[in-house]
């Protein structure tokens, strides 16, 4: 299910109400304080929800209802169907849904290395860290002949990726959150370099494997951005640096969260 912007700011909007009206009711419950009872490192996850800058997804919505002990219904009409369609509905064959799918609802299929693949499945591999010898630092690198994730040909048709240029990599840290927490994996689409402001992607910064949010700036430049803005604030490289130092390994098309 795709998000509209006018969507996510109604949302945004009575979820405001809410926390306002809860406030009344209790000064001490400031947004440093939803932001601990949702588990969250900082005020900076809640005060994006209730702007509207970040969408909605269903991880988030379910810890603040239970912050501020509100109906998701009241707040996400649309999350609140795809929660209620998940406990009557197992995924399709297709494999892992797109991310505003929210595939982290879902019942999970148990299967190890030896089950033999479905005819539409097909197994994406995962970037990693890799230390380089004599102490050189580390490189990302796709590891072919490690752990994989097992996706449906027709789930990447849908979001236009080509199996051959999909892999996934886990998130580490805490500066994508409260979208992205530590241990989250990601799908990446290694066709889709060229940065679109605003979107997320996978990079390669100076051997590190980093997830964010990418801004060009004039002359080739790039700004790096977390959603985690109060720990982790804006990064600003000029463009010899990004030659140097970044890589951009893809543009995330899909992100699985688990509760």
């Amino acid at each position: 299910m795709e998000t509209t912007l006018d969507i996510q700011l109604a949302e945004a909007e009575r979820l405001k109400a809410i926390y306002k009206a809860r406030k009344q009711g209790d000064r001490s419950l400031t947004q440093e304080r939803v932001a601990e009872l949702c588990g969250w490192s900082g005020q900076s996850a809640v005060s994006q929800y209730m702007t509207g800058k970040i969408p909605l997804n269903i991880p988030a919505l379910v810890k603040l209802a239970q912050a501020l002990k509100f109906d998701p219904r009241d707040v996400s009409p649309r999350l609140a169907d795809l929660t209620a369609a998940s406990s009557n509905s197992a995924p399709s064959a297709a494999g892992p849904l797109s991310a505003n799918e929210h595939p982290a609802l879902y019942p999970i299929e148990v299967w190890d290395d030896q089950t033999p693949l479905g005819p539409d499945e097909v197994e994406l591999p995962f970037y990693k860290e890799v230390e380089l010898s004599a102490g050189k630092g580390s490189e990302v690198m796709l590891e072919t002949a490690g752990r994989k994730l097992r996706f449906g040909r027709r789930s990447l048709q849908r979001k236009g990726v080509s199996a051959e240029t999909a892999a996934c990599a886990a998130v580490t840290g805490n500066s994508m959150e409260p979208v992205l927490p530590d241990g989250s994996t990601v799908g990446i689409d290694t066709a889709a370099t060229q940065v679109q402001d605003g979107k997320m992607y996978a990079i390669d910064h100076s051997g590190q494997l980093r997830v964010k949010l990418l801004y060009r700036l004039p002359a080739g430049g790039l700004r790096v951005r977390s959603y985690n803005e109060d720990e982790h604030p804006d990064e600003r490289y000029e463009a010899e640096y990004v030659t140097e130092h970044i890589r951009i390994i893809g543009k995330v098309f899909w992100y699985s969260v688990l509760l």
